[in-house]
């Protein structure tokens, strides 16, 4: 059984301090978000997360992407779609991903242990299209899913192949709400598995009683949800694991929407039901969704005891 992050953590912007870093700025080439890589990483590292993230300290999950692809715009803070959407203009996490596996390298004295690593993550096209509003080109939000899926198929491809993660995670919390069209959802998520080199992963939070017999027909290699703070999941999957046969399950065990430390014996009891529903070989451990609205200290927490409950069993 090894443990995971969803993605984000608490974010610490650092201003220039030597004279590098000023005179970096004065360039206008100094990272402020470096720094915040780099002790996000740390932070899951000393806690002892085995698969870490970048801690996607840039912005929202959505803007994130959508401001260097092609056909989408960011207006007040919201992504519009204006024109057809293309490929995008530049590899768009990569560098963060790699500083964050150079760090870990150094962690570990330059060498990572057979077992841990870092995976990818991206917002899926299926969330991004539902969370932006088309001004033009498209007459339906399915169209633009699936040319976004393309689009976003390069960012993934480019993952695999220049930071090698462990698996790469898809983000698509809407698929939970009922707004989506699960056919095209599965055809966009099918292009971003396509000949995919590593395993795929998809993410989806809320509450899955209507929309995990669709979820489970996906082609991934791992589907992560939320238990901690959703008292409705673990009986859907209860009465429905063999629907996710042959997947691993990433299985959110630490409440990610409260802003205070998890109860040990509340996680221990919903990782204990984990293994008896689907084995623990077959279970990642995981928050509820990402931690950046917490503060550092108790996100940090959160992550070290899911971790003592790993060990536990391990």
């Amino acid at each position: 059984m090894k443990s995971t992050v969803v993605g984000s953590f608490p974010v610490e912007e650092s201003s220039p301090s030597s004279f590098k870093d000023k005179l970096l700025n004065s360039f206008g080439a100094y990272d402020p978000f470096k720094q915040a890589i780099k002790s996000s990483v740390t932070a899951q590292l000393d806690a002892g997360v085995d698969i870490i993230s970048d801690g996607q300290v840039r912005g929202d999950m959505v803007s994130i992407f959508t401001k260097y692809i092609p056909g989408m715009k960011i207006e007040d803070g919201n992504t519009v779609i204006v024109s057809k959407i293309r490929n995008p203009i530049q590899e768009i996490s990569i560098k963060d991903m790699q500083y964050a596996k150079k760090v870990m390298k150094e962690y570990y004295g330059g060498k990572i242990p057979e077992g841990k690593g870092i995976k990818g993550i991206i917002t899926g096209p299926n969330t991004i299209v539902h969370s932006s509003r088309i001004e033009s080109f498209y007459k339906n939000k399915e169209d633009a899913i699936i040319d976004l899926a393309h689009s976003l198929k390069f960012e993934v491809d480019a993952i695999a192949k220049k930071v090698k993660p462990v698996y790469i995670q898809v983000d698509e919390p809407f698929l939970s709400t009922g707004m989506v069209d699960m056919k095209t959802a599965r055809e966009a998520i099918g292009i971003i598995k396509d000949g995919l080199e590593v395993p795929l992963a998809m993410h989806v939070c809320g509450i899955l009683k209507d929309a995990f017999t669709d979820i489970a027909k996906f082609n991934v290699d791992i589907l992560d949800f939320e238990f901690a703070g959703n008292n409705v999941n673990l009986d859907v999957l209860e009465k429905n694991a063999s629907l996710i046969s042959g997947k691993k399950l990433g299985f959110g065990c630490v409440d990610s929407a409260v802003n205070e430390v998890d109860d040990i014996n509340d996680i221990d009891e919903l990782v204990t039901k984990a293994i008896e529903i689907v084995g623990k070989d077959n279970l990642l451990l995981d928050p509820d969704c990402g931690l950046r609205r917490a503060p550092k200290d108790v996100a940090f927490e959160k992550l070290q005891l899911m971790n003592q409950i790993k060990d536990k069993y391990n």
